[in-house]
């Protein structure tokens, strides 16, 4: 699976994640065709840097727009502050969603921050394919 990610859409992760340091930031991405076309921010509400919770309320006005919009949820994103972008053991025991991609924003080098997507399966990541695209 390769997920398509548009460089404004990076961009909007990245300047999201910075926003929030050194708390993580969290949201939802979305589109079709595996072609990212919306991003959503919403609020950590653990206002911490070492794991996130969105807030219910959020979430479902993320989804009613999605489905106004004619798209789906295609991966739930979320930032690591100061480590590589890799699924943490918080993150692998909170990922419910075997068809969902997680998509992580690293900050542990703020000049070249590290974008990586995984899907979960039997509670190991494996990675999937991030395109970024202009």
């Amino acid at each position: 699976m390769t997920l398509s990610v548009s460089e404004e859409i990076y961009n909007q992760l990245v300047f999201a994640a910075k926003t929030e340091a050194p708390n993580e930031a969290c949201g939802l991405l979305a589109g079709i065709d595996n072609k990212i076309t919306r991003f959503y921010k919403l609020t950590n509400a653990d206002a911490s840097p070492e794991h996130f919770s969105m807030i219910p309320a959020e979430q479902f006005a993320a989804v009613k727009d999605m489905r106004k919009a004619g798209i789906q949820m295609l991966a739930i994103w979320h930032s690591h502050p100061s480590t590589p972008a890799r699924m943490s053991d918080e993150d692998l025991k909170l990922a419910f969603m075997p068809d969902t991609v997680y998509v992580i924003l690293s900050l542990a080098k703020p000049d070249a921050p590290s974008l990586r997507g995984y899907q979960v399966a039997d509670k190991r990541p494996i990675e999937i394919e991030l395109n970024i695209t202009k």
